[in-house]
């Protein structure tokens, strides 16, 4: 009996001293990669809309920064997944939450347009998974709907509208018009827009709303002449740009000289499908241009040898991003999700891409944005030479200062 006794106290002891030795080891940061692998998804229009603009270019874009950082991280294999959304924001929310819970999915590098992406930022904070957003504009994502593990990186609507829309009155354009997408993006890039034209002194006359993949701009551009408006702007993305522009063209909307176009995102694709003799003129705001130094012509001409074309500012983004991300894995030493975004969030990025770029608390990836005007067709000397500067302005002037946000991350 007594043997028995001495015998059940040593098991709870044993028992305990396990628990009590297992108990420091779970409660340490996760380390090390998980599963083994390091699994990146890009969630992106590859057949509609925006497939110029994402699509296949930014796939490219994500397996070169791989391939650039040699395909492993901490030893492991790092392994891109593409899928095309469709431009629908179910389609995009599903696939989110089937690659994080069931394919191990560490992080999400790009949801292209801004439905989807909102779509997907729900799914990431729910599922405490990184996402991060080159494509879509919308600025809610570091604004009201900011997250501890999103990052808008490339541009937003903020940046656009404050660059364009402020050079435009600036330059004369007191009065606007707008021919706005009617979705997320179009929305907030209109309101966006509408605040710094009348901070700036203009005023805005009116607004027709159209519904995205537009083919026949004719009704809209009549009202926006009807409007007698100086600046008619443009609040949309992709072919509804290109088209909406060539439209503009063959009606002769700017024939006159007392309207102008003023494309609120524009892409040097759009500018390639339009041509210059259309294009020429316009002013736009880019976050990178391909042939502005030595550094964006060496990357973007390895770009070209794959894809064909010149890489636009969310494919140069996504490079930059990956690469980051893949960096901040690194020095993480995990790929556990706190870990590797408060690398993110204490490196500077320095490349091609961005000179002294940081990830404030709210997200928003701060670095100068660039405005440039079209060149005329007899202006360019060679293949894709298409812009020239005519300001560079730095980030904390470009983006939505954290005194305005509505990002519960920041303490005001």
């Amino acid at each position: 009996m007594k043997n028995s006794v001495i015998q059940n106290v040593l098991s709870a002891i044993a028992v305990a001293a396990s628990l009590c030795a297992a108990a420091p080891a779970s409660a340490q940061p996760k380390g090390g990669i998980s599963d083994d692998i390091v699994k990146i998804g890009l969630l992106l229009d590859m057949s509609g809309l925006y497939a110029d603009v994402t699509g296949r270019g930014s796939a490219a874009a994500a397996q070169m920064a791989i391939d650039d950082f040699g395909g492993k991280v901490l030893g492991k294999k790092i392994e891109l997944v593409v899928v095309d959304h469709q431009n629908k924001a179910d389609i995009a929310a599903n696939k989110a939450r089937e690659w994080f819970d069931q394919d191990k999915v560490d992080a999400i590098l790009d949801v292209a347009a801004s439905a989807p992406a909102l779509a997907v930022l729900d799914v990431a904070k729910q599922k405490n998974k990184i996402v991060v957003f080159s494509g879509p504009g919308t600025e809610r994502i570091t604004n009201d709907l900011c997250t501890p593990v999103s990052v808008h990186y490339a541009y937003d609507t903020y940046a656009l509208a404050n660059t364009t829309a402020k050079a435009m009155v600036q330059r004369g354009g007191k009065s606007w018009f707008f021919l706005t997408a009617d979705y997320a993006f179009g929305h907030t890039l209109q309101q966006s827009a509408t605040t710094v034209v009348t901070e700036a002194g203009g005023q805005v006359l009116g607004a027709a709303r159209h519904p995205i993949n537009t083919s026949d701009f004719a009704s809209y551009l009549l009202q926006a002449q009807a409007s007698r408006a100086q600046v008619v702007g443009l609040a949309n993305a992709g072919g509804d740009t290109v088209n909406a522009i060539k439209a503009a063209s063959e009606f002769g909307l700017t024939r006159n000289g007392t309207q102008k176009l003023a494309g609120l995102l524009l892409y040097i694709n759009d500018i390639h499908a339009i041509g210059l003799k259309t294009a020429q003129g316009l002013v736009l705001t880019e976050a990178f241009y391909w042939d502005m130094n030595d550094a964006t012509r060496a990357w973007s001409r390895k770009y070209f040898d794959k894809v064909k074309k010149m890489p636009n500012m969310s494919q140069a983004g996504v490079y930059s991003s990956v690469t980051h991300y893949l960096k901040a894995v690194q020095a993480a030493g995990t790929d556990d999700t706190a870990a590797v975004m408060k690398q993110m969030k204490s490196m500077p990025i320095n490349d091609f891409f961005a000179k002294n770029g940081r990830i404030r608390e709210d997200g928003r990836m701060v670095h100068d944005m660039y405005l440039f005007e079209v060149k005329k067709p007899e202006e360019s000397k060679y293949p894709w030479d298409y812009y020239k500067l005519l300001a560079t302005v730095p980030g904390d002037q470009a983006f939505m200062p954290t005194a305005k946000s509505q990002c519960p991350l920041l303490k005001k």
